[in-house]
């Protein structure tokens, strides 16, 4: 597989999946842009170090996609400095999981507002330089709960299921136009968030799993890499698990 020269930009690229995301296209061959929250600057020269000692080049650029003003500032910040982006992976995320009797209206806007607004408000201001161009790569990364729902996520999976539809329809738009959009859902990956679960949690979730483990953030990277590829040509509109067998539709 080959990104080769190709400039990418991961929303959320300092989280689990959006660092094995980034260490990935970086190993392709593109020159790649992790984007992260202005509250996590202060963790920024760590991480660009990590990924430098892990062969990575990856440089940052912190703006908040939730908002459209904040979507269309970062994203032409991008382009001003690096130059027209030709794959974008919206991987920024939250979660403010609770039932729908104790969800508040912020935590329902909060949640919506970053993992599935995002992906329009950073989308829309690259998208006419991607169909001029006759090339363009945009992958969403969604979720299994997107497919299947989850108990005490009514915001996450709605948001996520939303990701998949903002796909679907896009993908029409692009695809007489070298653009494909196609959508990745991971199931339950190892991460901090899932390591800091308590033993009987992780165990149950673990046990409903068919292969019996979590996936790895690199198996989603892997997923990515396919689709973000010069040769994906074909492939659009596409929802890809990779859950390991927990949901199969």
């Amino acid at each position: 597989m080959s990104c080769k020269d190709k400039l990418a930009v991961v929303t959320g690229g300092m989280g689990g999946i959006g660092t094995a995301i980034c260490h990935r296209l970086a190993q392709e061959g593109a020159k790649v842009i992790a984007t992260c929250h202005p509250s996590e600057t202060d963790q920024v020269d760590a991480w660009v170090k990590s990924q430098i000692d892990n062969n990575a080049q990856v440089s940052v650029v912190a703006g908040d996609v939730s908002t459209p003003e904040g979507g269309a500032t970062l994203m032409r910040e991008i382009v001003e400095k690096y130059g027209p982006v030709d794959i974008l992976v919206n991987c920024a995320g939250i979660t403010r999981d609770t039932t729908m009797k104790k969800m508040t209206a912020e935590q329902w806007d909060a949640v919506i507002d970053t993992n599935l607004s995002s992906a329009f408000y950073v989308t829309q201001p690259i998208w006419n330089g991607m169909i001029e161009r006759g090339f363009g790569r945009v992958i969403n990364i969604s979720s299994v709960n997107g497919q299947r729902g989850q108990f005490g996520q009514v915001n996450y999976s709605a948001a996520k299921a939303g990701m998949h539809g903002f796909t679907m329809a896009l993908a029409y738009e692009g695809a007489a136009k070298g653009v494909t959009i196609n959508t990745v859902s991971p199931g339950y990956i190892e991460t901090a968030m899932t390591a800091a679960m308590r033993d009987d949690v992780r165990d149950a979730i673990i046990g409903g799993i068919p292969m019996r483990r979590m996936g790895q953030p690199e198996e989603i990277a892997h997923a990515v890499a396919f689709l973000a590829d010069d040769a994906s040509t074909y492939v659009t509109g596409a929802n890809l698990p990779v859950n390991g067998g927990l949901f199969i539709h």
